[in-house]
């Protein structure tokens, strides 16, 4: 293995772009790279990026200017950029940063072990179209290693819901939908490989739409209705979701499927129905609302997790006061808040827009909120018994650490267990990001 050629990889933003480096590490396998954690080390750097995040594109620049002397140090390093960002820049990361030697969209990762032929041969390599072509069908034969008991499986990819403040349908394309044995297949690899708990990802996962064995079309629960028949697999979970497609049968599944995990990411992005409507979000607050009030009666016991967007183009304060009614009606266990940062190439990105001092102190004030009910759901978890999933050691002696049905970290002491095992826990106590448990 001395004479493998290392391959670097690092991974910006969300689950997606996670279960997208394993895939271009696969592909890449077969050129005969091994992964390393160091670049220094590496004959091929890969910036597997995202776009979400504000000024995304600078930080990958300032990125790859970091490495000009890796490069320096060792001329045949190849440096490639991919993800979001590659696909909405492709040809002006070349032009702006000569030592980038590929650039390859996120459809298209199949064909890096081509576009890497090319780089030896002394080419650069540029591909960021929407190939007709599956590329999950392409990138064939996960390596047999054994895995960590949790694992995301792509299930869906793109959008067409077309937010005015979002670049996905640009640069992940419209929805597609893999077939259902194709889902089924790489679940069972997964659980072959001692993956327990498996997280459906998708743009808009709960749009999944593909094609089942029977011919007809399937929509989420259905799949997750057929997960729940694998022997082996213990936990299921699904990110991330958009109110419009959360569908009756969807809710029933959280209600009654015992592998379920009570636990839903769902975005509202803003408590305002103005601003929702400026957004394209085509939901309001109330329809969100009542959808809330659907998911709790048939979960009660379920965690909710939320996306919001302050400062939005045109947001008043009484617009974000609406914002804060919401969360308070809602009372998320999880959320991610944002200050509004633009896209270009995005509705929202010509309009006007809200001072930065101003959208700074709104964040402060949500912020401050969803904190406190964060802490006070993770505080009633005291007391409960639940079952958790242990995933590694702690930091301290005997120490273990896994995760809760509700996606909380669990510190166990003293605890005589094996990673990969489930097993029934008591909250002992509540700490500032993490609980900790005692076995029953």
């Amino acid at each position: 293995m001395s004479d493998a050629k290392k391959l670097y990889i690092k991974t910006y933003g969300c689950q997606m772009n996670v279960y997208d480096s394993e895939r271009m590490a696969e592909a890449l396998g077969g050129q005969g790279y091994v992964e390393t954690q160091s670049p220094e080390e590496a004959d091929m750097i890969l910036l597997n990026t995202c776009h979400i995040r504000e000024k995304a594109a600078e930080k990958v620049y300032s990125e790859l200017g970091r490495m000009r002397g890796l490069k320096e140090a060792k001329p045949d390093l190849k440096i490639g950029v991919a993800g979001c960002v590659a696909q909405a820049e492709g040809e002006e990361i070349m032009r702006r940063q000569p030592l980038v030697d590929l650039v390859v969209g996120p459809s298209s990762y199949h064909r890096l072990p081509e576009m890497e032929e090319k780089t030896r041969q002394g080419q650069k390599a540029l591909v960021t179209d929407f190939p007709e072509e599956d590329k999950f069908a392409r990138l064939k034969g996960r390596p047999k290693a054994q895995r960590g008991p949790s694992a995301f499986l792509s299930v869906q990819e793109g959008c067409d819901k077309f937010c005015a403040f979002c670049v996905v349908p640009y640069t992940r394309g419209a929805e597609y939908s893999r077939p259902v044995k194709a889902v089924l297949d790489e679940a069972r690899d997964l659980i072959e490989r001692g993956v327990r708990e498996i997280t459906l990802l998708g743009q808009n996962v709960n749009a999944y739409h593909g094609e089942g064995p029977d011919g007809a079309e399937w929509g989420l629960a259905r799949l997750i209705w057929e997960l729940d028949k694998l022997d082996g697999l213990q936990r299921i979970r699904f990110t991330t979701s958009h109110p419009n497609d959360m569908d009756a049968a969807l809710i029933e599944a959280l209600g009654s499927c015992a592998k379920l995990m009570p636990y839903l990411h769902l975005p509202v992005q803003s408590g305002s129905d103005r601003i929702l409507k400026r957004m394209n979000r085509s939901h309001t607050a109330e329809s969100y609302l009542r959808l809330m009030e659907e998911i709790r009666a048939a979960r009660p016991d379920i965690v909710l997790s939320g996306d919001f967007i302050v400062g939005f183009p045109e947001e008043t304060e009484e617009d974000f006061q609406a914002t804060l009614d919401l969360v308070e009606a809602v009372k998320y266990g999880y959320a991610y808040s944002f200050k509004y940062s633009t896209r270009p190439g995005t509705p929202a990105a010509e309009r006007a827009q809200v001072e930065e001092a101003v959208k700074t102190e709104r964040l402060g004030r949500l912020q401050n909120l969803i904190t406190r009910h964060q802490r006070e759901i993770q505080d009633g978890m005291v007391g409960r018994e639940m079952s958790v999933l242990f995933e590694k050691p702690g930091r301290f002696e005997g120490q273990m650490v896994g995760k809760s049905d509700y996606l909380h970290a669990v510190h166990v002491k003293d605890a005589p267990v094996a990673v990969g095992d489930l097993r029934r826990v008591r909250i002992v106590e509540s700490m500032t990001n993490s609980l900790a448990g005692e076995l029953i």
